[in-house]
């Protein structure tokens, strides 16, 4: 994974030692020193103090003029315990950004109906996309910074300082310039990424140069050094004013009814695509959609029932792309077990899958720390897991119990076979024990007397057998008839002790019962006509991997003579030669007494999910194959016998029957399709990085994985890296400290969203001691620390989030759409809060709540200017000659990523010069 070069980092903070007044600071802290963190604490007016005074909870390190050396040991302990903090809100942020995709990914089943008055049921999103981006994910996104600002007014008295919204405003910079223009270079040559929600993206991209602008406002012209209670409310609230804009936008409520707006047809049937800043359409296109005709002048969209449509049809995609997907794999890797397969095929669809910044967010911070590739090791651990067959029990049998049926349950014969034997078994028990049970016949359309013989009696089943034989006498006619079947039943089962008086019933622990089937079904097939000629059934639904498809053709009502069936197979939706089956024709040639037959037709098989295509197998007028009645001539002269046979077979000629021709049905393979679905079942990505158990949170505390992320294909599981252990050995107690956070599966992730923010809380309080201790150690004021070290830190882990998302995700919103947003959510929230309750604290006071403006005001000025500058680049690489906000040719990616990280530069370098007093602010 690429890092930030080491080299820059080492410009700032040389940068900002040297443009701190280091002597001042080793002179010794002024005579009239204050107990509390005030607005006089560390000030940014020329010729302040950089003192260091008692944290909210970390208190002074005594003496506080210590020797050169002793100061820098204290600077170096400072420095690692803030690296080493950082290092802990990651991972307990990582909790909180999991619990928030659990959150947001719930969803609820609804029922839409269409036009033509079918109703589908389909499962949408409680969370709208947008409004989550800018809630939840924003505050997870932005907690440490948000909680820094909070804490630091709480715990001082309520008096203002210069760490919390400084970090805010050094945050929102390094997400602004550094971080886009990191996403900016990272994209391979000759590709780019386009911001797809484009209203939503000018709505937050507005928002967050407003949100700083009236930052500028409440503190330098509205009550210049002093923040009133409404300055402070109106803060709070311009955040829910933030999210409704965007989701009116989102959902083109209000006039965005009215916007001009483009569509285009998808590549499934009914699907419909608005085009967002794409090319314009055809201007003579039509698309009709639920009787509606919308073409490039067209009608709204309806946002239920097309956008289920949408949905419905995206949800096929991603099934057809995962079978396709699966096809490619086992084409490539035909020596790869199928549960290899699944793995790949899983991990491919999760690394193309659509993602949210909580997702990055997580899958980056495990990265970096140890616990291996979030992906991979979730398509390994469903693809075992969907390999594993369900075993359905059809007759539940004990081992103490012995069941008797029929195997199997039914029977065909010939009226003039002589008898049918029934064949009746035994499974289970104490196969040392003798077994009775009773049978008798039953009429069902053949009557007992006329077309078989009534029969009863009792089967032994004797020590050491499973298996016996019922015969049942059939009887023979010469009158044409139907069909006809008859019944037996078996009843009574008992167990039996062989005593001197023969067999007696044994009621003892064993029991012995009736099986499935317990009635078996015998049908007597005529024999004194041709026969009747016919498929089974209309249709027939064959899986497109079955090889060759058989059917039956039977003889029904007759079996006398030999008959000939000629046969055709004629296309339908599914195409013959080769296609998606072998054109078969040819002849079925029935002998005297044989009632099936088969016809065998080849069938292509695609792996293809949701497949459905037919054809048809016909069958043509039966006939008699006369050459196997006699060997000689026409006039050669016949006994008695056999002109009595030749007039009766004449009387019954051959016939087709009710089913002459038979739908074959094509459709995907079961096993396939299963497969399928089991997979896509499981690209839920709140399933990725959500837990749901305590055991399962710390056996991955103190398992160390593989952080490799390469995008490749091999099967194996790699080693963990030196890097993958070492970062794992310095997080190991935070992560066993973190696996107490309650898992994401309880209360549907709010546990842990709350307990995860109450501890991102505490932990960003000694981060603001811990900074601030550090900054007055080597003479840096509060405003400069923020903007350098904690602004830094608090954004690293979203800089390689976002560097992942540029480089996975196929549009520019989760790499940079949410950067907007989440620098407005850091002022709405950030300064809201934290102001409006000192604001009211101090008036319940009869007191001001004095902010000095400050270095403050002059950064805040400064970030506007610069974001203008940057938001406006972004939106000139939107021209066709670069093609979208990311990556492009090389020239403008390496100019736009110079021009970004040159704002951040002069951020860094202007704002600690100005707080040292080399160059005037405000």
């Amino acid at each position: 994974m690429s890092r930030l070069p080491f080299s820059t980092q080492d410009l700032l903070l040389l940068l900002a030692v040297c443009s701190a007044e280091l002597p001042s600071s080793a002179a010794g802290g002024s005579a009239s020193a204050l107990s509390s963190n005030s607005t006089d604490r560390n000030q940014t007016k020329c010729g302040g103090s950089t003192d260091c005074f008692e944290g909210v909870i970390l208190p002074v390190w005594m003496p506080e003029n210590p020797p050169l050396g002793e100061r820098l040991a204290r600077a170096t302990i400072y420095f690692v315990g803030l690296f080493y903090m950082f290092l802990g809100v990651s991972i307990i942020a990582d909790r909180f950004m999991a619990s928030i995709e659990v959150i947001t990914s719930q969803e609820r089943k609804i029922t839409i109906k269409k036009a033509n008055g079918e109703k589908i049921t389909t499962t949408v999103r409680i969370w709208n996309e947008t409004v989550s981006n800018l809630t939840l994910m924003a505050l997870g996104s932005s907690a440490p910074e948000i909680l820094l600002s909070v804490v630091e007014v709480c715990g001082h008295n309520f008096n203002a300082g210069e760490l919390g919204p400084n970090t805010i405003v050094g945050s929102a910079a390094f997400n602004m310039f550094v971080i886009i223009g990191l996403c900016v270079s990272v994209i391979p040559d000759g590709e780019t990424r386009r911001v797809k929600h484009l209203r939503v993206f000018f709505v937050t991209a507005t928002w967050s140069v407003f949100a700083y602008t009236w930052l500028y406002l409440i503190l330098a012209v509205f009550s210049p050094g002093v923040v009133e209670i409404w300055e402070g409310l109106l803060t709070l609230f311009f955040f829910p004013f933030c999210v409704g804009f965007a989701y009116v936008a989102d959902r083109r409520l209000l006039f965005y009814k009215y916007v001009h707006k483009r569509y285009r047809a998808g590549k499934q049937k009914g699907m419909i695509i608005e085009t967002e800043g794409e090319p314009d359409l055809p201007s003579k296109v039509d698309i009709e959609m639920d009787g509606k005709t919308l073409n490039s002048h067209g009608d709204e969209l309806l946002d239920g029932e097309g956008g289920c449509e949408v949905k419905e049809a995206s949800e096929e995609e991603a099934c057809r792309e995962l079978a396709r997907i699966l096809k490619e794999l086992k084409q490539k890797h035909p020596e790869k077990e199928m549960e290899q397969l699944m793995e790949l095929a899983n991990y491919q669809v999760l690394t193309q899958q659509q993602k949210s910044r909580a997702f990055y967010r997580c899958q980056t911070t495990r990265i970096m720390t140890g616990a291996g590739n979030v992906l991979k090791k979730h398509a390994a651990d469903q693809a075992k897991r969907a390999t594993q067959h369900d075993v359905c029990s059809e007759i539940s049998v004990s081992n103490f119990s012995s069941k008797v049926f029929f195997d199997p349950g039914s029977y065909q014969c010939l009226e003039n076979c002589g008898s049918v034997a029934l064949n009746v078994v035994r499974r289970g028990g104490d196969l040392t024990t003798t077994v009775c049970v009773d049978y008798r016949t039953e009429d069902g359309t053949a009557n007992a007397g006329s077309d078989y013989r009534f029969t009863e009696g009792t089967v032994v089943f004797s020590p050491g057998e499973t298996e016996k034989e019922v015969r049942i006498d059939i009887i023979d006619d010469d009158i044409f008839e139907e069909d006809e079947h008859f019944l037996v039943h078996l009843t009574n089962v008992r167990l039996v002790s062989d005593g001197a008086n023969g067999h007696k019933p044994d009621h003892g622990d064993s029991p012995a019962g009736l099986g499935l089937p317990c009635t078996a079904t015998v049908t007597i097939f005529d024999d004194d006509h041709a026969g009747i000629f016919t498929f089974e059934e209309p249709a027939v639904t064959v899986s497109e991997s079955v090889g060759v498809m058989e059917v039956k053709v039977t003889r029904n009502a007759g079996a006398r003579g030999v008959v000939v069936v000629p046969y055709k197979t004629i296309e339908g939706t599914a195409k013959g030669g080769g296609e998606d089956f072998e054109d078969t024709h040819g002849v079925l040639e029935f002998d005297n007494d044989e009632i099936v037959k088969t016809i065998s037709v080849r069938i292509i098989d695609h792996e293809e999910y949701d497949r459905r295509a037919s054809f048809y197998v016909e069958l043509q007028e039966p006939y008699w194959d006369r050459r196997r009645w006699t060997d000689g001539g026409c006039d050669e002269v016949l006994t008695k016998k056999e002109e009595e046979e030749r007039r009766i077979a004449e009387m019954g000629r051959p016939t087709l029957g009710e089913y002459v021709r038979l739908e074959v049905v094509i459709e995907e393979s079961y096993e396939f399709k299963s497969t399928v679905d089991k997979l896509i079942k499981k690209t839920n990505l709140a399933l990725v990085i959500g837990t749901n158990s305590w055991r399962e949170q710390f056996v991955e505390a103190i398992t160390v994985s593989s952080g490799d992320d390469d995008d490749d294909e091999c099967g194996e599981e790699k080693l963990p890296s030196c890097f993958d252990y070492v970062m794992h050995f310095l997080t190991v107690f935070w992560k066993l400290l973190f696996a107490f956070v309650p898992p994401t599966d309880y209360w549907n992730g709010w546990a842990c969203f709350v307990i995860s923010i109450f501890v991102i809380g505490m932990l960003t309080a000694v981060i603001g001691d811990l900074a601030s201790h550090f900054g007055c150690t080597v003479g840096l004021k509060d405003s400069v620390t923020a903007v350098v070290f904690v602004a830094l830190g608090t954004s690293v882990p979203d800089t390689f989030a976002s560097k992942v998302a540029a480089i996975q995700d196929q549009y520019a919103d989760a790499s940079i759409g949410n950067v907007t947003g989440s620098n407005a959510v850091n002022v709405f929230l950030g300064i809201g809060v934290a102001w409006s309750i000192a604001a009211i604290y101090h008036y319940s006071k009869g007191q001001e709540f004095k902010v000095d403006p400050g270095t403050l005001a002059f950064s805040v000025t400064l970030f506007t200017i610069f974001a203008f500058i940057c938001i406006a680049v972004l939106i000139y690489r939107r021209r066709p000659s670069i093609g979208g906000e990311l990556g492009g040719p090389r020239i403008p990616k390496i100019l736009t990523t110079c021009l970004f990280f040159s704002l951040w530069l002069m951020y860094i370098v202007l704002s600690s010069l100005e707080a040292n007093c080399h160059i005037k602010g405000f």
